[in-house]
């Protein structure tokens, strides 16, 4: 979440009224992440719709014509009984709505707070409700390609360019060299696939105490092979901040955490060292391009590309290959 684009008082209070939600009370920006421009909007509450929400606006890496699929499908869930936010239709039902190019979306404000330093009962609370969301998305209709895939990163390391990976640190641009196409070929085919949330991190999980009572930030969500979902989620829970401790502890109970609700299949599991170096990379990649790309004046914090590079590096040791097998 980030603040790209400004809106003024004016014009947000015209925006919510299209919502029946109330009056517009206060709207605060929200300086974290690094694809859209978020606020929290406080209104008068109707008809115990409640009266906190968060809104955002859409700019870039996601294209409007997606978001159809990313908004149903918090609907979708919510109705299946997982922890995810509901979409806040406006008055004449629309999903979303358009401030000129750019679209935006109101969504239900859920409770609790985002871990930075999670025990292992949130690791397995986080497990287990990944797995619940998997289950629950199985009948839903929407597909949608990954827009962050192999091909992706391979493009997003030509825009890079290997003088940009060194600026960022000298031997990023060799670790890149090296991955991308050892993964192009090992990369498995022939998985379970169903709509996963590719970004499951920390800061999109919401809590109170070890239980779960929010997922949210949908929107990298796309139809892939569903043990990416499971690497993707190792990768940002089972480490420090920046990539340089790893916690067996919190692997541990993230994993059993997921097979309590479903369990991997032996393909899945065997799956997994590879699957965890391209999630690495793929954050090490997108990471590397907002670095070198983000605007001066955005609202934004810029993340660490070596916090994940770091993270690729561990998954790739030799000494780490039995990381994912069965206990």
């Amino acid at each position: 979440m980030a603040v790209y684009t400004q809106l003024g008082a004016e014009a947000l209070g015209e925006l919510i009224a299209e919502f029946d939600v109330g009056e517009l009370r206060m709207a605060k920006g929200i300086a974290e992440g690094v694809s859209n421009s978020n606020w929290l909007i406080e209104t008068s509450g109707k008809d115990g719709a409640g009266s906190r929400f968060i809104l955002t606006m859409y700019e870039y890496r996601i294209e409007v014509e997606d978001l159809p699929f990313f908004l149903s499908l918090l609907d979708h869930l919510a109705a299946k009984g997982c922890a995810v936010p509901r979409t806040i239709h406006d008055r004449a039902g629309a999903l979303y709505r358009m401030i000129g190019d750019k679209a935006v979306a109101l969504i239900e404000f859920l409770p609790g707070v985002s871990v930075s330093v999670p025990t292992a009962a949130q690791a397995r609370a986080v497990g287990g409700a990944l797995a619940q969301l998997h289950l629950a998305s199985a009948d839903f209709d929407g597909a949608r390609a990954n827009g962050m895939d192999l091909a992706e990163w391979q493009r997003l390391a030509a825009e890079c360019g290997p003088e940009g990976l060194r600026s960022i640190n000298p031997q990023l641009a060799d670790l890149v060299a090296h991955e991308l196409p050892l993964l192009a070929d090992q990369w498995p085919q022939n998985l379970p696939r169903g709509v996963i949330h590719a970004d499951l991190f920390t800061d999109n999980v919401l809590m109170l105490g070890s239980s779960v009572t929010g997922l949210i930030d949908f929107y990298f969500a796309c139809t892939d092979l569903i043990a990416y979902d499971v690497a993707v989620t190792h990768a940002a829970w089972c480490f420090d901040n920046e990539g340089r401790n790893f916690s067996s502890e919190l692997s541990a109970a993230l994993l059993a955490g997921y097979e309590a609700v479903r369990p991997l299949s032996e393909a899945e599991r065997a799956a997994l060292p590879v699957l965890a170096r391209g999630a690495a990379l793929r954050f090490t990649l997108s990471r590397a391009y907002d670095w070198l790309n983000t605007p001066a004046d955005a609202l934004v914090v810029r993340k660490d590309p070596l916090a994940f590079a770091r993270r690729l590096s561990f998954y790739a040791d030799p000494a780490n290959a039995g990381l994912f097998e069965n206990p």
